[in-house]
């Protein structure tokens, strides 16, 4: 029977996977209820389970991150990087993939931190660093940090995931697409639809719709924010919803059109704003000074990867509290991101080589993310340290960071145009962010069907707005970050596993890199030996017997 036999609702039905769209489902419509019956148990539910993760997990997402870090910068130069995802050519154009890629990941968070980040670093420089607030000094540290933040690291644990599913998936019959797929050389393919699986998928559903909650409540505070900074329009909580359900609407709109008509060129059209707004800031900006300032910064970066990355703040007054609020935020969010940003990296990438997804995933799209935190960050921390605009009250938590971006757009010549034109670009980005995220959860819903009935999308969509306008109503900037770290946090451990089973695979068929075939990691090399006649040709004594 065809689809259209069956009717919009029968293909749901039958399209679904009971148990992980079950459990997923009933997670989050749990709190969503929950929410509007007691609003204070959500609030402090939150706060303590942010909390026992903050405390007792903060040095293992630091761990895992670096080392997912150097095991992709290990397969871009390593033979293992010339394995391919399937055997048949790509499906899009290089510049398509990467701007899929680069929107689906997290333009969206590039764009809300962009102008704001290095603020809070130039005034409060991490305790790494023996530099003093709002120092000269502090302004290429500031820079650095954010570089740090919004480079490497955060989009390793995406393409690691990509990666890792992908390749199974495109390699071997019966591997579906979904996040339980990266742990095949754990897991093994016939326990691919095991409890084990199972409990994977309903944690990846979970930790995507947290993730992406919260980076559309980002762009909806920030969306907000500045129409009322601008403009004078309170929106309120009714504000707050009325937005979100606006962009949900859009997103849902793309989404239904398709990968290749929705996301392929939205992508591209915010690839083409990106720049331009881009380039209108580094011409009007302090150029010279920008470009001095990225490039010490950018060297200060690859200095100090190693200790900014392993950086917990033992012993250090004020340490271990920065790292948690700053860089385990960060992980923990990009973490929480990773099965929906590595689903679709891998629905995108067949075709393509172990090594093209690992470099655009983590070399590429930093090359286009630094230039915008050196450009915007930059001339938002030379504003404020030669006083040609007042940041002061961002700094000091009494206006949001969402508005910073406005406040440095209104010291610019037609600095209304800049400031509609940065609105316009996080709408956008959020709506490609969104639009693939409810592709990628509906596809983990459907036990991997790369093609999800609407039906399936659209609900997805309107569980993620609902579940972000519930976090920007609980606390705005706070309970964002809170429920990026609670979802994020255990999927550390599922990137960390999947990194394992690569090398594990890698190893196994296409031979040892580092050890030869004949070392035995565990036990005794030794054969044993048999008795033989002595003389010619039998036993022969050593030192060793």
């Amino acid at each position: 029977m065809s689809d259209a036999e069956k009717g919009a609702v029968g293909t749901f039905l039958e399209e679904i996977d009971p148990i992980v769209f079950a459990f997923g489902a009933l997670l989050t419509v749990g709190v969503i209820g929950t929410f509007f019956i007691n609003q204070s148990l959500v609030e402090n539910t939150i706060s303590t389970l942010n909390t026992v993760m903050l405390e007792y997990l903060n040095w293992a997402l630091l761990a895992i991150v670096f080392a997912i870090v150097v095991f992709l910068l290990f397969l871009i130069v390593s033979p293992w990087g010339k394995l391919r995802f399937g055997d048949d050519p790509p499906e899009y154009s290089f510049l398509s993939f990467f701007a899929m890629l680069y929107s689906a990941g997290f333009a969206a968070g590039v764009v809300f931190w962009g102008p704001t980040e290095a603020l809070f670093y130039y005034d409060n420089p991490s305790p790494l660093f023996d530099v003093g607030s709002q120092s000269g000094a502090a302004m290429s540290v500031a820079i650095q940090q954010t570089l740090f933040h919004w480079a490497l690291p955060q989009l390793a644990v995406f393409t690691i995931m990509g990666i890792a599913i992908g390749y199974f998936a495109y390699n071997y019959e019966n591997v579906p697409l979904r996040v339980s797929s990266a742990l095949t050389p754990v897991l093994g393919k016939e326990n691919l639809d095991g409890p084990a699986a199972k409990v994977i998928d309903i944690l990846a559903v979970f930790a995507t719709i947290g993730g992406v909650a919260t980076s559309l409540g980002f762009i909806g505070s920030q969306f907000v924010s500045g129409l009322n900074y601008q403009w004078g329009i309170d929106l309120g909580n009714a504000g707050i919803i009325l937005v979100v359900t606006t962009m949900t609407l859009l997103f849902t709109l793309s989404m239904v059109l398709g990968v290749d008509k929705g996301i392929r060129r939205l992508s591209n059209f915010n690839m083409i704003l990106f720049v331009a707004l881009l380039l209108a800031t580094f011409i009007l900006g302090p150029s010279i000074f920008l470009v001095m300032l990225g490039t010490q910064a950018i060297g200060g970066m690859i200095t100090d990867f190693v200790a900014m990355s392993l950086f917990t703040g033992a012993g250090v007054e004020g340490g271990t509290e920065w790292a948690n609020t700053w860089t385990v935020f960060y992980w923990a969010w990009a973490l929480s991101w990773s099965p929906f940003a590595g689903l679709f990296i891998a629905r995108i990438s067949r075709g393509r080589s172990v090594r093209e997804v690992a470099f655009t995933g983590i070399v590429a799209t930093s090359a286009a993310t630094i230039p915008w935190f050196i450009s915007l960050g930059g001339t938002a921390v030379w504003m404020q340290h030669n006083g040609v605009a007042d940041f002061s009250q961002v700094m000091a938590f009494e206006l949001g960071a969402e508005t910073t971006g406005f406040i440095m757009f209104d010291a610019f010549p037609l600095g209304t145009v800049f400031m509609i034109a940065f609105m316009f670009l996080v709408t956008t980005f959020f709506i490609t962010s969104a639009d693939s995220s409810t592709l990628a959860v509906s596809m983990m819903t459907t036990g991997g069907k790369a093609h999800p009935s609407n039906i399936n999308r659209i609900f997805w969509g309107v569980v993620l707005g609902m579940t972000a306008a519930i976090l920007m109503i609980l606390g705005g900037v706070d309970a964002l970050q809170s429920a990026a770290i609670i979802t994020g946090a255990p999927f550390a451990f599922v990137c960390f596993i999947a990194m394992l089973g690569l090398i594990k695979h890698f190893s196994s068929t296409e031979g040892r890199l580092l050890l030869q075939e004949e070392t035995v990691l565990i036990g005794s090399s030794r054969k044993p030996e048999t008795e033989s006649p002595s003389g010619p040709g039998g036993a022969v004594e050593t030192d060793d017997d």
